[in-house]
């Protein structure tokens, strides 16, 4: 499957809330989203692009899955890369599989996510525990552009970024640690925001 995507600041959410339901955007989730990235003890699968994620939504474990992404391109201004899911029913089981196999968590990703279907594309509203709320618009090219257009966000607000380069730059702003998985708001900062 090819992920195609863009994302950008939302600085008033229950705007770009009522204007998704007001357009007939159907939610799909809303709660809690929690990301767990994989990697080799070597970071092997980082230098060469690739992702191993096991994503839970909730507490509900038959909503998580493993996914593996490739290595990221860049066409006519989307961020673009082939991904693979598989729904798994026991997220404890897989965590113990992956360590098993050698894999070791390189970042976790907590966030409160409201994730809508709006014609074509999905739109997923991110709150993290201490950073700038975000939304993400994944779909073909134009479903992309008529979301965004929905949102009344500057287009110009839209981004290739990574997380990485949104931590940096509320960083740099407000002068404050961000924090995007609930172990840094304890001042846990075990994991690097690179590995975002």
């Amino acid at each position: 499957m090819r992920e195609v995507e863009l994302k950008g600041l939302v600085p008033d959410p229950e705007a770009v809330r009522t204007r998704l339901r007001d357009a007939g955007a159907r939610l799909e989730y809303a709660g809690r989203l929690e990301d767990k990235r994989y990697d080799t003890a070597e970071r092997g699968l980082a230098l060469t692009d690739h992702v191993l994620r096991h994503r839970v939504y909730g507490a509900d474990p038959a909503r998580s899955a493993l996914d593996w992404k490739g290595p990221t391109t860049y066409v006519d201004g989307y961020k673009v890369r082939e991904e693979h899911s598989v729904p798994m029913g026991d997220p404890a089981a897989l965590s113990r599989i992956l360590e098993r196999l050698g894999y070791v968590v390189t970042r976790e990703i907590d966030r409160e996510i409201e994730q809508y279907r709006l014609d074509g594309a999905v739109v997923r509203i991110e709150r993290y525990p201490r950073m700038d709320v975000l939304v993400e618009v994944e779909g073909e090219p134009e479903a992309i552009e008529r979301a965004i257009a929905v949102l009344a966000l500057p287009r110009d607000g839209f981004t290739t970024k990574r997380l990485p380069d949104f931590v940096r730059e509320y960083e740099e702003r407000t002068g404050e640690r961000a924090a995007i998985c609930d172990r840094e708001l304890d001042g846990d900062y075990r994991y690097s925001a690179t590995d975002a």
